[in-house]
């Protein structure tokens, strides 16, 4: 027994006794979340004798679930069993293994990842982008939507096309006794839907159940728990709703802010004694998230006492902000503070580039956690390879990366044949497809797509011509003339690649106004020196999306981008709330010191642009001004609604208007502008 509590405190030890019926521990950051987790699993089995067989503890990464085994185990003798603590998914694959017959199907199954999935959706459609219809088969299985009710509700021609690819999917899957990644959760809810008695077995084998960062389920999880509890209610979830910060993949709010509707008679435990942060930095924290309504109310206490002041950075641009960042980091390397205690973050990927070339200069090395170089996007490596294909017409490997970006109906096979010809003939594969005759083309590939080679070889002839004319004006006619954001149409990730896109055109223009005289090879030249960072042996500092830093921690951190229409990010559906959340985040992620970081101007959707500093300021209490009331709202995109009037409808755009949200919305066919507060979410 002292073994378990002598680490708790009062708040922490009272949540762990509470053993019996539904048990909602809001856990602040830095709270000792996993500590409590633990402690209650240990204190379930060591202390009240329920066998450990009959516990059943969630999480959403292996990593958390591999900590929590290894300190639970260490705190529980005499153990023949250990408990089941998995992911969500985990959970899924064990379970479909022993009950995947009932519906039909053999246990030997497979499971795909990811890229299998796009392979296969390729497959069966070339012409919509797989991203969008991959994105869209997970949309709809979370949603427990069939093939046939994904077809019904579809409004859209693509989206009908779209139903039709998930039922050669489905189908797919079943005559190669395979699933996906979704299927993992979706079977086991199916199974157990539809078997009373399976349902009533399994909710009887796990007595006791804890669900870890519960902010972030979806609708499909929060149904599979209500599955699992049909015999009892011995429910603990453990999460926050001030770090709800996922909504645009699926998860809901209202799972947490609503426990005590899904599961009745809940007792709340609050867990507000913060081990992590220094005092100044959890004052500018709880007085940023005091601004958010939809919250159930907490209030981060430092116990590790006062510390320094957090420091507001103000810079004239983004290259200013890099210089001053690097500086102060070399300070704290050369007194002796270890690179892996310093982290850089930021609410949009885009805004990387100019730190990652600042630390570069300064020599300073890091990693980029859960992203890539700016250099080594998908999206730049296309629009380079399009400048290579126009400067060298005879770049092969450049042009096979974008003849078919955006979709020009050529698959690999037809590139592969006119490759072929090319190397016979003993010529590239622009000069073979410029010299023969649509005819000759037309024996290699269909006759619309051989027309579109020739177009395409055209317009790339056009652009050099112009880019020998005019290097500056160049890079707005490669849009024009190529519609390269298309590429990304319909994508989860667009905002993101678009804005990277007009980072890289930005780029592009102040090299050519600092270097009038410069060709595209110099520009090319230039980038390369940019994009070999040399590699620094030893520690490196971290470089992530707010995002990614879910769950660490840093003694020095400093948040760049503090603008309004970056932190927060503001436009088509874009929730106030859940931007605070990131804030809210993104400063409990520090330690000892917390730097925020706000530019003037930045270079921004391919021009430089005079930015106005984050409301967040404000609402932390960091400066004075006027606080900016507005109303917010949880729609997006894509979303289901319903009308009184109208009935059931599907957003299609977000929009201001005034101090409301203005919806776009289809309802069948019959499209109307509604305000948002005369909706509600399906």
């Amino acid at each position: 027994m002292d073994k378990i509590f002598e680490r708790l405190n009062d708040s922490q030890a009272a949540a762990v006794k509470q053993t019996e019926g539904p048990v909602l521990i809001l856990a602040g950051a830095g709270s000792g979340k996993t500590t409590t987790i633990v402690s209650r699993l240990a204190y379930l089995i060591e202390e009240i004798g329920i066998p450990a067989s009959n516990t059943l503890t969630l999480t959403f990464t292996n990593k958390a679930a591999k900590e929590m085994k290894e300190r639970s185990l260490a705190m529980i003798e005499n153990i023949s069993y250990p408990p089941l603590l998995c992911t969500f998914h985990k959970f899924g694959l064990l379970f479909l293994k022993f009950n995947i017959h009932l519906l039909g199907r053999e246990n030997n199954f497979v499971v795909i990842d990811t890229d299998d999935k796009k392979r296969i959706i390729k497959k069966i459609n070339t012409e919509i982008a797989t991203p969008l219809i991959a994105s869209e088969i997970s949309r709809y299985k979370n949603s427990l939507m069939s093939p046939d009710d994904a077809y019904k509700q579809a409004e859209l021609f693509n989206y009908k096309q779209i139903a039709e690819v998930y039922r050669e999917y489905e189908k797919y899957l079943l005559e190669n006794n395979l699933v996906d990644f979704d299927d993992l959760l979706a079977l086991t809810y199916k199974l157990l839907d539809e078997n009373q008695e399976l349902a009533q077995k399994t909710s009887q084998r796990y007595q006791y159940i804890m669900i870890d960062e519960y902010q972030d389920t979806n609708e499909l999880q929060l149904k599979l728990i209500q599955k699992l509890c049909t015999t009892h209610n011995n429910i603990c979830v453990v999460g926050d709703d001030d770090q709800s910060i996922y909504g645009w993949r699926g998860a809901h709010i209202r799972n947490i802010m609503e426990f005590d509707d899904d599961f009745r008679g809940a007792k709340v435990f609050k867990l507000e004694e913060n081990y992590r942060s220094k005092s100044p930095i959890l004052k500018v924290a709880n007085t940023l998230i005091e601004h958010n309504r939809s919250r159930l109310g907490k209030k981060l206490i430092a116990t590790r006492g006062d510390g320094d002041d957090v420091v507001v950075l103000n810079s004239n641009d983004e290259n200013e902000e890099a210089r001053k960042i690097a500086l102060k980091i070399n300070k704290l390397l050369d007194e002796g503070v270890s690179a892996k205690e310093i982290a850089i973050l930021y609410r949009v990927n885009v805004l990387s580039r100019s730190i990652e070339e600042g630390l570069n200069r300064a020599g300073i090395s890091y990693k980029l956690v859960g992203g890539l170089r700016f250099y080594d996007r998908a999206e730049i490596k296309d629009l380079i390879s399009y400048i290579r294909v126009i400067t060298n017409f005879h770049d092969d490997f450049s042009f096979k990366r974008v003849v078919n970006k955006p979709k020009r109906g050529l698959g690999k096979a037809s590139v592969d044949k006119i490759e072929l010809a090319a190397h016979t003939a003993g010529k590239s594969i622009f000069e073979y497809i410029r010299s023969v005759d649509q005819g000759e083309l037309e024996g290699l590939v269909r006759k619309k797509n051989a027309a579109t080679l020739k177009q395409f070889i055209e317009d790339i002839q056009d652009v050099a011509t112009l880019a020998q004319e005019s290097t500056y004006e160049f890079i707005d006619l490669l849009e024009e003339r190529f519609h390269l954001k298309d590429i990304y149409k319909g994508m989860q990730d667009e905002q993101d690649r678009v804005l990277n896109m007009d980072e890289f055109y930005a780029l592009f223009r102040d090299f050519i106004k600092n270097n009038p005289e410069a060709t595209l090879d110099e520009f090319l030249n230039e980038l390369t020196l940019q994009s070999d960072q040399d590699q620094v042996e030893g520690e490196s500092i971290y470089m992530m999306s707010i995002h990614a830093s879910k769950g660490l921690e840093f003694e020095h951190l400093f948040i760049i981008g503090l603008e309004e229409g970056f932190l927060p990010l503001i436009g088509d559906g874009s929730d106030l709330e859940e931007e605070r959340r990131l804030g809210y985040v993104a400063f409990t992620r520090a330690k000892d010191t917390l730097t925020l970081c706000h530019a003037a101007s930045r270079f921004y959707k391919g021009r430089r642009s005079d930015l106005e500093k984050s409301r967040f300021f404000n609402e932390a209490g960091l400066c004075k001004g006027s606080l900016k009331v507005e109303k917010n709202t949880n729609f997006k995109k894509g979303d289901l609604v319903r009308h009184k009037i109208f009935g059931t409808g599907r957003v299609n755009g977000v929009s201001k208007s005034g101090r409301e949200f203005k919806l776009s919305i289809n309802f069948g066919g019959n499209k109307k502008e509604i305000l948002a507060s005369f909706v509600e979410k399906l």
